[in-house]
């Protein structure tokens, strides 16, 4: 079995990467990625960080030794923007249910849907089950190492392509989810939060970071990504339990306000979102075809329950099954 190193998850990803992909390159660079303004070289950052993983990284079960790329493949989609205690439980089932690939590629995309449950997002399940059946033709069923075959599947993008690399199969990629991003702009950058989007900078800087050796790469990878999702967290950061707190650039200046631009803030109540959300779950919570009649009753304003069926129609998350009945794909 393919090393799997341990992790937690990461952002929303497409299949088109926004930024440039890995190098795969297994020399580190040099420059302002090896010291930022003349302070401590970022490569002290290792020690400390990998110590305090090594003590403190939960146990969650894509971590495992036991656990199958597969694993970390479905984990990686679940987690996008989504509580790990919210993933574990569809996690176990999923896994259960469809321990490989060719076991989910076998199954409808209305299955798949309704496993997905109230996880959110769910063309992450269509993304899965159309990668799952790539998988099966492509690479006999056995999720692939290389990040070059990883990002061509379905749904998968630089991110996802890098994390399942480094995560399952020990790889050395720069893997860059919000919690990484966050770790590295403090510790590293001096400021409180990174921007919108990746950029080459910053990921010279991440690129400059990796250690040498694979599997310690690997490592850590996962270790920043777990120190900004318990202790370097976006709000009320823990900077007394911090491992690098006296190398952090940030907490050097005095934890400098963020003053970039207005950060989203996810809004849910009386989104499309949400509409789609409650027509989901009605057709998921049925045996068969559901009549519009139903659906009507799920949301009050007609115009956007109309344009949320229309979208999910679209989406390929429901199918129309007669004039006026519905149901999962």
């Amino acid at each position: 079995m393919a090393t799997n190193a341990s992790h937690l998850g990461g952002p929303i990803d497409d299949a088109t990467p926004t930024s440039p992909a890995p190098t795969a390159s297994g020399r580190r660079r040099t420059g302002t990625a090896g010291r930022h303004n003349g302070r401590v070289p970022e490569s002290d950052l290792h020690p400390p960080v990998l110590r305090w993983y090594a003590e403190h990284a939960r146990d969650l079960p894509w971590r495992r030794p036991e656990a199958s790329p597969w694993s970390v493949m479905v984990s990686e989609l679940m987690l996008q923007q989504t509580p790990v205690n919210r993933v574990l439980p569809v996690h176990e089932a999923w896994m259960e249910r469809w321990p490989t690939p060719a076991d989910l590629a076998a199954s409808s995309t209305g299955d798949a849907v309704r496993a997905w449950g109230r996880l959110g997002y769910p063309r992450r399940a269509l993304r899965l089950h159309a990668a799952a059946a790539a998988i099966t033709e492509r690479h006999d069923g056995v999720v692939p190492a290389e990040y070059a075959d990883l990002v061509a599947l379905p749904g998968v993008g630089d991110y996802t392509a890098s994390a399942i690399a480094s995560f399952a199969h020990g790889r050395r990629h720069v893997v860059l989810d919000t919690n990484v991003r966050r770790v590295l702009a403090r510790a590293v950058g001096g400021v409180e939060f990174p921007g919108a989007s990746v950029t080459r900078a910053e990921r010279d800087v991440a690129t400059g970071l990796l250690p040498d050796d694979e599997a310690t790469a690997a490592t850590w990878a996962v270790a920043t990504m777990e120190l900004g999702a318990l202790v370097c967290t976006a709000a009320n950061p823990r900077c007394a339990a911090c491992p690098v707190a006296d190398r952090c650039a940030w907490l050097a200046a005095g934890r400098p306000a963020y003053d970039g631009p207005p950060r989203k803030v996810q809004a849910w109540a009386g989104t499309d979102r949400q509409c789609r959300g409650r027509l989901l779950a009605v057709l998921r919570d049925a045996d068969g075809s559901v009549h519009r009649s139903a659906l009507e009753a799920t949301w009050p304003d007609v115009a956007q329950r109309e344009r949320c069926l229309a979208s999910l129609l679209d989406d390929a998350l429901v199918a129309r099954t007669g004039p006026d009945t519905y149901a999962l794909p």
